[in-house]
C-alpha cells in the first residue's frame, strides 16, 4: 500500500474507534517480512497518544494461513494469558482492501547477534532464558475452549501424532524441492522415523519461537513477534524450535544462544508449562535443525529454477551445508 493511502485510512479507522478526530503522524514502513507490511506510525485521537503498529498483508487476495489470518486474535489470546506481547487494539475491517490489524508499538531490538554481543544486553542475556520459559509456558496454558475462534488453526490429522505430521510436511517439501543429493537429510529422516515421539496432548505452538522473533532491551524480553505459524500441536516442538543451532547468531549456549537447556527445561516447568521428556525435546531439536535445512533448500531451489531470483533466497540457500554439519554432529550425538 502506499503511504497517503495508509495515512488516510488509518486515520478513518481510528476515529471511528476513538470517537473523533485523528492526526496520524510519524508513518514508517517497517523493513523485513515478505509475508506482511509492518507499518509504524504515532497517532493523536481523543482517546490519548497511540504509539502504534499496522499489521496488513502485502496485496489484496494473497496466499494466506490460518494463524496469518488469526494473527490479531492469536496475540489477543496471548495478551489475556500474560505472555509478554505487545498490547493489541484493534482488528481490522474493511478500510483497506486488506486484511490488518492494530497493536501498540514496543520499543527494543530484535536482531540476534546483538544480543549475544552487546554488552548493554549482559544482564538480558542472564534473564532472558527465564523469560521465555515463562513466556512459553503461558502460550502452551491456552485453551481452544477459551479461544474458539483459534479452532481453525492447523492441526495433526487424526490418529497421527504432531511429530509425525511435521516430519510428513517437511520429508515431502525436502522431496519436492531437492535438485541434488543430500544423505546427510536421508539419515537425519531415517533417526527420526526410528524414534518418532507418541500421540499426545495438542497445545498451542507459537510455531516460530527462537531469538530473532521477539523484542528485548537491557531488561530483557518485551515483546514476542510472528504468530503467522500458530498451530495446535506438540509443545516440545517450540522448545526444541528454540534450540535449533542457527537460532543462536553464535551464542555458545543452546536456549537462543544464552542459556542451557537443564536451566530453562526446569523454569518452563516451574511456570506451569508441560513436564519435559528430555528425550522429545532432543527430537525436536533434531527435528528443527532438519527443518531449517529444507527450509533452505527450497528457498534455493526456488531461486535456482527461476521462479524468484531474490538475492536472499539465494544466500540463505547457502546455509543448507551448516545444517548437514550440525545434523551430522547430533547423529553422533554431540548435543553441544
Amino acid at each position: 500500500m502506499q503511504r497517503e493511502e495508509v495515512q488516510l485510512g488509518l486515520e478513518r479507522f481510528l476515529a471511528a474507534r476513538t470517537g473523533g478526530g485523528v492526526t496520524v503522524s510519524n508513518l514508517v514502513r517497517l523493513s523485513g517480512g515478505a509475508s506482511r507490511e509492518t507499518w509504524a506510525f504515532d497517532a493523536e485521537t481523543p482517546a490519548g497518544r497511540i504509539e502504534g503498529i499496522l499489521r496488513a498483508d502485502p496485496v489484496p487476495g494473497a496466499p494466506t494461513i490460518p494463524g496469518r489470518e488469526l494473527e490479531f486474535h492469536l496475540i489477543k489470546a496471548a495478551w489475556d494469558a500474560g505472555v509478554t506481547v505487545p498490547e493489541p487494539l484493534w482488528d481490522g475491517d474493511e478500510t483497506f482492501p486488506v486484511k490488518f490489524f492494530v497493536m501498540r508499538r514496543v520499543p527494543g531490538e530484535t536482531l540476534g547477534a546483538r544480543l549475544i554481543r552487546g554488552p548493554q544486553y549482559a544482564k538480558a542475556r542472564e534473564v532472558i532464558p527465564m523469560q521465555l520459559a515463562r513466556d512459553l509456558a503461558r502460550i502452551h496454558s491456552i485453551r481452544e475452549g477459551d479461544h474458539p475462534e483459534l479452532s481453525a488453526l492447523e492441526r495433526p490429522p487424526a490418529g497421527k501424532s504432531a511429530a509425525e505430521a511435521q516430519l510428513d510436511y517437511y520429508e515431502n517439501s525436502y522431496r519436492t524441492a531437492e535438485l541434488d543429493p543430500h544423505p546427510v537429510f536421508e539419515l537425519a529422516i531415517r533417526w527420526l522415523r526410528q524414534h518418532l515421539p507418541p500421540l499426545g496432548e495438542e497445545v498451542l505452538v507459537h510455531g516460530d519461537f527462537r531469538l530473532g522473533n521477539f523484542i528485548f532491551d537491557e531488561t530483557g524480553v518485551r515483546g514476542i513477534l510472528d504468530w503467522e505459524l500458530a498451530h495446535w500441536g506438540d509443545p516440545m516442538e517450540d522448545l526444541g524450535w528454540l534450540a535449533v543451532k542457527s537460532w543462536r547468531f553464535g551464542g555458545k549456549l543452546p536456549i537462543a544462544g544464552v542459556g542451557t537447556r537443564e536451566a530453562f527445561i526446569e523454569a518452563y516447568e516451574a511456570a506451569g508449562g508441560r513436564t519435559v521428556n528430555r528425550q522429545h525435546f532432543l527430537w525436536f531439536e533434531m527435528f528443527g535443525n532438519l527443518k531449517w535445512g529444507v527450509i533452505t533448500m527450497t528457498q534455493a531451489a526456488t531461486y535456482l529454477t527461476g521462479r524468484n531470483r531474490s538475492v536472499e533466497l539465494a544466500a540463505i540457500g547457502r546455509r543448507t551445508a551448516e545444517t548437514e554439519i550440525v545434523l551430522l554432529e547430533l547423529l553422533e550425538g554431540r548435543w553441544d
